[in-house]
This record gives C-alpha cells, sequence and structure tokens, in this order.
C-alpha cells in the first residue's frame, strides 16, 4: 500500500522557553524532526510533506539537509491539527494511496508499530495509534472504544469525568486513505473548548458514515512527547539507557555505562571497549576490537579495528583512522586520514592531512593547515619519523621514511629518505643569564618598595 507522510512541525513549544523551534531541540545528536522522519521513512513512503509554523526557514533547512526530496508546507496560524494536516491537501492532489500522520515532536516511533498500523489499515478505513496511561493525565485525548471499534475520541478538555478516567489514551497518529482524509477534514468544526479544529474529529465523522475505525496499541514510552525542557532530559536520559544496553548486549564492553554519551547514529563493533565519560557525536562508526580511552569525543569519524583513541582525544569530522592507529592524549584529529599503524601519541593537532602507514608522529607536532582564508593539505608518507614540535606549514608534502627534526618549522616538500632541520642556531652568551637575574630582581625590589 503507497503511503504518504504528513509530519506535523508548526507548533513554538511555549514550554520549551526558547528561540529554537520545538522540533529542532536536539535529542541523541540530532533534532526532533529527524528523529520523526528517521521512524516515517521505513513506511517506505512515496511522499513526505512537513507542516511548518513557527521557525519555518530552520524547520525546512533542517528537514531538506536531511533529505532533500521532502515537501515543507507552511501553516501560517495555528488552528488545531485537523487544519495542520489540511495544509498538505494541494500537494497530496491525486494521491492515490494512504496518509500517515505523525508528529515531530514524537521521536521513538518504532517500526515495529507502524507495520502494525498498516497491518490493520487493511481491515479497517482509519487505525489510530493509541496507549494505556499509568495515572490521569489531562495532556491526551481519551479513545472511547467498543470492542474492537473506535467510536470517537474526545480531548480531555472536553471529556465527563467518566471519559477522564479512561486509561487508552490518543497518540495523534493515525492512518487513512488519503481521499478520504481530506473529505473528512473538511467537515470537521472548531466547536470545541478551544476553539480549534482537531483532527480527532475525523474518527466521529468516519463512524458516522459507517466506516469501520479502530486502534492499534503500543507503549507509552514510543509516544512521549517533548513539550518542556524536562520532557527532553527525561527523553534523552531514556534514548542513553537504551542505546547503552544495546551496545552491551551488541558485544561492546562499557566499564561505566552510565557515563558513556551516544548519538542518534552511533555504531560499534562487538569487542570494542568504550572507557567512562566517552561522548559520541553524530557519525560515528568504530569497528570491532578497537578501544576508546576515557574522556574523548568523536564526531563524523571512521575508527577501523584495531585502533586506540584517546585518553583525552577528540576526533572531529572527516577523521578516517585505519586498523591499529594510536592517537594518544590531547590529541585533536579533523578531516585527516591516518594509515595503518601509525601513532600521533601526545599533544598534537592533524588536520586536513593524509599520514601513511607505520609513521611516528611526534609530541606537540601541528599541521598549520589555515592560512587564514583558505585550508591546505599536509601530505606525509610512510614510516616517516616527524620530530617533536614540528610545525608542518602546509601545503607541504613529507616522503617515505623521511624524517624531522625536533622543533622544526617545515614549509618546504621534503624528499622521501631525507631528514629535515628547519629552525634557528642556537646562539650562547655567556654570563648574560646571571645578569638578567640581577635586573629583574632589582625591577622587583623597586616595585616592592614603591608599593
Amino acid at each position: 500500500m503507497k503511503t504518504a507522510l504528513v509530519i506535523l512541525a508548526a507548533g513554538k513549544g511555549t514550554r520549551m522557553n526558547s528561540d529554537l523551534p520545538k522540533v529542532l531541540h536536539p535529542l541523541a545528536g540530532a533534532p526532533l524532526l529527524i528523529h520523526a522522519m528517521h521512524a516515517g521513512a521505513r513506511l517506505m513512503p512515496e511522499k513526505t510533506v512537513i507542516v511548518a509554523g513557527h521557525g519555518a526557514d530552520r524547520v525546512r533547512r533542517a528537514a531538506l539537509s536531511h533529505d532533500a526530496s521532502v515537501e515543507i508546507v507552511l501553516q501560517s496560524e495555528q488552528l488545531g491539527t485537523a487544519h495542520a494536516v489540511d495544509q498538505a491537501r494541494a500537494v497530496l492532489e491525486g494521491f492515490d494511496g494512504d496518509v500517515a500522520v505523525l508528529f515531530g515532536d514524537t521521536p521513538f516511533l518504532q517500526a515495529e508499530t507502524l507495520e502494525r498500523m498498516l497491518a490493520a489499515r487493511a481491515e479497517h478505513d482509519i487505525v489510530v495509534l493509541g496507549f494505556d496511561i499509568a495515572e490521569v493525565q489531562p495532556r491526551y485525548g481519551r479513545l472511547i472504544m467498543r470492542g474492537d471499534r473506535l467510536e470517537r475520541i474526545v480531548e480531555y478538555k472536553d471529556a465527563t469525568e467518566e471519559e477522564r478516567a479512561i486509561r487508552f489514551t490518543n497518540s495523534g497518529l493515525l492512518r487513512c486513505d488519503a481521499k478520504l482524509l481530506f473529505e473528512l477534514i473538511a467537515e470537521v468544526g472548531n466547536d470545541n473548548a478551544s476553539g480549534e479544529y482537531y483532527l480527532t474529529e475525523v474518527v466521529a465523522l468516519a463512524n458516522a458514515r459507517g466506516l469501520s475505525v479502530t486502534a492499534v496499541k503500543c507503549d507509552e514510552t514510543e509516544t512521549l512527547g517533548i513539550d518542556s525542557r524536562t520532557d527532553l532530559a527525561a527523553a534523552e536520559a531514556g534514548y542513553q539507557a537504551r542505546a547503552r544496553t544495546k551496545a552491551l548486549t551488541d558485544g561492546v564492553t562499557l566499564p561505566a555505562p552510565d557515563t558513556v554519551h551516544f548519538a542518534f547514529d552511533t555504531v560499534i563493533g562487538r569487542d570494542t571497549v568504550i572507557e567512562p565519560n566517552v561522548v559520541f557525536g553524530p557519525g560515528v562508526t568504530v569497528e570491532s576490537g578497537a578501544t576508546i580511552r576515557a574522556f574523548s569525543h568523536l564526531e563524523g569519524c571512521h575508527v577501523a579495528r584495531g585502533a586506540v583513541v584517546g585518553p583525552y582525544a577528540r576526533l572531529r569530522p572527516g577523521a578516517e583512522l585505519s586498523e591499529n592507529v594510536r592517537v594518544g592524549n590531547f590529541v585533536e584529529i579533523k578531516n585527516a586520514q591516518i594509515g595503518e599503524g601509525t601513532k600521533v601519541n601526545h599533544l598534537s593537532y592533524i588536520g586536513d592531512a593524509t599520514l601513511g602507514a607505520q609513521t611516528n608522529v611526534g609530541a606537540g607536532t601541528i599541521t598549520c593547515n589555515y592560512d587564514g582564508v583558505l585550508k591546505h593539505r599536509t601530505e606525509i608518507g610512510d614510516n616517516v619519523f616527524i620530530g617533536s614540535n614540528t610545525m608542518l606549514v602546509a601545503p607541504v608534502s613529507i616522503g617515505d621514511r623521511a624524517m624531522t627534526g625536533s622543533g622544526s618549522v617545515i614549509t618546504s616538500d621534503v624528499e622521501a629518505d631525507a631528514l629535515a632541520i628547519a629552525r634557528a642556531p642556537q646562539v650562547e652568551k655567556p654570563g648574560m643569564a646571571t645578569k638578567l637575574f640581577d635586573i629583574l630582581k632589582a625591577k622587583k625590589a623597586k616595585l616592592q618598595r614603591g608599593s
């Protein structure tokens, strides 16, 4: 069955107390909206429509950066969920398939739940997603069921005391034939406590036509909506707990799991060791058998089998570590490819560079890659020895098996097998140290008398 996604992302999120649109607040390194798009993509939709409102330009940029094929429509006035979905009417005109309505602030929807909704849709005209709440809450509409038939959805503000006691509640998600959905939305009124056009009204309208409406149940955690910073923090904690459990189950060693922070797309191979206080930003893949030592930060990088990173290392976007590479304490790697077995063990910055295999980079080495306007690359061959405190002023190339002397500033290419030394000659002036110390002591004494 063909599917079009409509993801509602127009809300301001007043309780977030933020200039950032609610759906763009990050969870596990990605905006909430991206999580919703990722969940919906499992349906293999023919079209995806994002309904934007508050901060529409920023929402548009975020959505298109994730999927350039999505279409953005604008809800200029916040008049309710039915009104929001109706903004997709023109884009979906003539679409022969179902519409699945999702929310941009509901990041934990599972593929299995969407599949159960699809299966139920084969037997019913409309399928709504609901969940049981542990205790009565005023924020959710109640699902009024008769057997497996959903008769109507009543918003809490409009519910009777008996209806408010019902625990089966509305997530807001539904699935329906596109043509039917927009026909029903055209009949929705706003005679309710909020004066809004509720998407939930399509259930009663469909029943009035004698159509079949049902509700599929999921776990409450899947439909967790993010309305406040407190909700966001709780969602982050829940996400991290599940990610850590999955990593442990997949064969990753986490000596202190509660201190490791994963991103939404982190991939870790089995038999990898992740020491305490490691943070993974988006776009990280770590192959099996690697070790990430404590207090390291990784984003947008790839770490191959057997590599060791850290402690206190930073891998930035574009860092590619081959097998058995060693990146040590207080080393930063950015947009650089490090060859097999190469070591960058201490206090170095390697940016916009390519390093060959079995090369050793001494402590304090810097690839000087930025001239104030443009970035330039450093090329280092195989089996090279870079002496400590070497400045490599890019663009520059170091040939295979070459060496640089400690403290050198290398501004020209070094051929293979050569030793390059580029530092000012040492000058020694006998007795000058004593004279300088005497001068400094006199100045200090004068200052103390003046105070």
